[in-house]
């Protein structure tokens, strides 16, 4: 009598580190930290929400005489929709990973958005507080690379922007890989392990080929290199532009170093190469797409101002991300297999 009296009372202690949805699946309840950083992730898009929800209603608020963004008309309207559209999933995914229906999902559901993420925000939070730096030591724009630049947004407008995708970026971040952890088991999939098959170590090779010229590319235009640069970028260039570049080029190197040492396999740890794939890749893979749609006309104000090099290198951000993702999705599945 007494030992079952004490496996009845250990039940409810057994039940409070996990609750159970209508699935049967069990879900790990949310800690402090995730909790804020659901809930940090969440009020970091209300500056971007709310200026686009401003410019779609009409106001001009951040926007200076002059702007390109002025005359954009139909494709600015669109592009301002798309866009609070995507910051608005941000709100959906910190939801999905942090609530019990969000286990309910499929994976690739969840996966696909944010992989997205970290190849749109990856850049960013690398270049804006570089440029932060640069700007904080002296080394920010003259006036000849200033007069360069037609008006397109107030400053304070990239301060705020940037500000709330950097911690959109962090908190995210903090979210996916503790969900990845305790739905797909994280220590397994970033264990040490074989090599790859064959098929896939050229994959990768060719992966590491690619972001390694075009990395080579973004360093030689982060120091001053102008070559296959409109004459108006390379009239803007500053210290701060160089920054951007290089924030490329380091991605791309992360996605060539990542493919190569996800292939390879080894008695090391595959938590570094699997992080240095994802991010590297997805950056390539969704800023090659978004400034090839962008430089085609899809967003007002880079039409007639790209060069061939241009086009030929968001192509090449686009097939490093691919032959890069490609090796990330063999590790996945073999892993998986286990």
């Amino acid at each position: 009598m007494t030992t079952t009296r004490a496996v009845r009372a250990s039940r409810p202690t057994d039940t409070t580190d996990h609750a159970t949805d209508t699935t049967g699946t069990a879900s790990p309840r949310l800690g402090t930290g995730r909790r804020v950083l659901r809930a940090v992730a969440l009020a970091a898009t209300v500056p971007y929400l709310t200026l686009k929800t401003a410019w779609l209603a009409g106001s001009h608020i951040g926007i200076p005489d002059g702007s390109l963004l002025l005359e954009g008309g139909v494709a600015v309207t669109v592009a301002n929709a798309v866009t609070l559209a995507m910051d608005a999933t941000v709100i959906v995914l910190a939801l999905a990973l942090t609530r019990p229906w969000g286990r309910r999902l499929p994976g690739w559901l969840l996966v696909v958005p944010a992989y997205v993420a970290t190849g749109l925000l990856a850049p960013i939070v690398l270049g804006f507080p570089a440029q932060a730096l640069v700007k904080a030591v002296g080394w920010g724009a003259g006036e000849a690379a200033k007069a360069a630049h037609a008006p397109f947004l107030e400053s304070w407008v990239f301060v705020v922007v940037y500000t709330g995708f950097i911690i959109q970026g962090i908190a995210l971040a903090g979210l996916f890989v503790s969900y990845a952890r305790e739905r797909w088991g994280g220590r397994r999939l970033g264990a040490p392990g074989r090599r790859l098959p064959s098929p896939t170590g050229v994959v990768a090779g060719a992966a590491a080929l690619a972001g390694t010229v075009l990395g080579a590319a973004y360093l030689y235009w982060a120091f001053g290199g102008s070559a296959g640069l409109s004459a108006q970028r390379a009239a803007a260039y500053s210290a701060e532009t160089g920054v951007v570049s290089g924030a490329y080029a380091v991605c791309a190197f992360a996605a060539a170093a990542g493919a190569l040492l996800l292939a390879r396999g080894g008695a090391r740890p595959a938590r570094w190469p699997l992080a240095l794939t994802w991010a590297g890749s997805a950056a390539m893979l969704n800023w090659g797409a978004w400034m090839l749609a962008a430089s085609l006309g899809v967003d007002f104000g880079m039409v007639g101002r790209t060069t061939t090099v241009d086009h030929l290198t968001y192509a090449g951000q686009m097939i490093t991300g691919l032959l890069a993702g490609a090796v990330l999705i063999r590790h996945l599945r073999s892993r998986r297999a286990r």
